[in-house]
């Protein structure tokens, strides 16, 4: 194996070649999932006015100080203050202010009664009876509560979620600035493909490797050029390396032919039109990953099998598209499991495709399924990836193992 690299080395080089794209100013609708250019600050005071936070009647304490069940306060109704009211006149002591959720609170009242605490059985007559005293302030979001003025309150480099982009409304952010998303074209090589849907000749297979790809790219934020399948002939691997060009990508992905086979030609195109810093990893599955650039674009050569060019995607592409995006670096959140059964790897670094059960004594981890490179239906029950270090050929029941779960892939 002297003359594969490791996965951290691969890794190194290839992030080393990229960097965060430009930013952009986007629609506010448009800012769910990209990323923030620049950190954000409250325009206004949140919330920007004290208002009430419940359906009642806005009073003064000391009207109310000697309300009780047996001797309720009576007080009569000055005004109604519906949600969205500008000019909001004083309340006068000795009142109630009927007021909403939401609406400003009268200058002069500093409490606000829920309106289930109220007696209206006088309301017709324009009085409300009330049979507590409140504490000042009860009910009343005072302005400046949540967040005063020129807080700042989303990072450079959050991924915007619903909610944040809920927060920047309510602060009136129309547009924002983001990091504009990354392209990437790929395609896939072989004879042997065809697009699903097509009927199937002798010898053939349905190409999955794209739909992996296509998937894992635009969850993670980046705008896909899907440029089909190339024949193996160099003419057709050449023309989609210049039609991904066309497209002005930051990164172009190919699926199949960087190996050593005779009919392996995206290597042999990239070879001539540019070039390849290395093409052997230390991992299993997927020792043939290829980086380079054609012309002057940069380019990954994934396997042709289907596991290998996923765990490819998690290993190498992911992490180059949080790059691009602006985002910190991929984190693999590695937990502890125990092994329910012997495994054997071939002491390559080792992703395993595994099962995960959490018992009472902690959490256990089996294989889920046989590990040929491709064999999707393995890769669809997993639900982690069970890591075996550079080195480790074979480990038995019982044993304490790494485990990377795949609904935690981009955390």
């Amino acid at each position: 194996m002297d003359d594969l690299i490791s996965v951290r080395e691969a890794q190194e080089r290839i992030l080393a070649v990229f960097t965060p794209r430009p930013a952009v100013t986007v629609p506010l609708a448009e800012a769910y999932g990209k990323v923030l250019a620049q950190d954000v600050a409250a325009t206004q005071d949140m919330p920007p006015f004290d208002n009430s936070s419940m359906d009642g009647f806005a009073v003064h304490c000391a009207d109310l100080s000697a309300a009780s069940r047996e001797h309720p306060v009576s007080l009569p109704v000055a005004q109604d203050i519906p949600a969205g009211t500008g000019d909001v006149a004083p309340l006068r002591p000795g009142t109630a202010a009927r007021i909403m959720t939401g609406a400003p609170v009268p200058p002069g009242a500093d409490a606000v009664i829920p309106l289930e605490d109220v007696d209206l059985s006088r309301y017709s007559e324009g009085f409300v009876l009330i049979s507590r005293p409140p504490r000042t302030g009860d009910y009343i979001r005072t302005r400046g509560q949540d967040l005063p003025k020129g807080t700042f309150i989303l990072q450079a480099g959050k991924k915007l979620t619903p909610q944040d982009v809920g927060l920047l409304a309510s602060f009136g952010y129309a547009q924002i600035s983001v990091i504009s998303p990354p392209r990437v074209a790929i395609f896939s090589s072989g004879n042997e493909l065809l697009e699903p849907g097509s009927q199937l000749q002798p010898g053939q297979i349905y190409d999955a490797n794209r739909f992996v790809l296509s998937g894992l790219l635009r969850e993670a934020g980046a705008e896909v050029v899907d440029l089909g399948i190339a024949r193996d002939d160099p003419r057709d691997v050449l023309a989609h390396f210049q039609a991904a060009l066309d497209h002005q990508p930051d990164l172009i992905v190919s699926s199949a032919g960087v190996s050593v086979g005779a009919f392996d030609y995206v290597r042999e195109v990239i070879e001539q039109h540019g070039r390849i810093a290395f093409w052997r990893v230390n991992i299993r599955p997927g020792k043939p990953v290829a980086f380079g650039n054609f012309e002057t674009v940069p380019f990954l050569g994934l396997p042709g099998n289907p596991v290998s060019a996923y765990v490819g995607s998690l290993i190498f592409l992911l992490p180059v598209i949080r790059k691009l995006r602006g985002e910190p670096p991929l984190r693999h959140r590695l937990e502890t499991a125990t092994l329910a059964e012997d495994v054997e790897s071939d002491g390559r670094e080792s992703y395993l495709r595994a099962r995960v059960e959490e018992i009472d004594s902690g959490l256990f981890v089996s294989l889920s399924g046989h590990q040929g490179s491709a064999n999707l239906f393995a890769l669809s029950k997993a639900s982690a990836l069970l890591i075996l270090p550079s080195g480790v050929k074979s480990l038995p029941a019982g044993s304490k193992v790494n485990i990377w779960r795949l609904d935690r892939i981009s955390s």
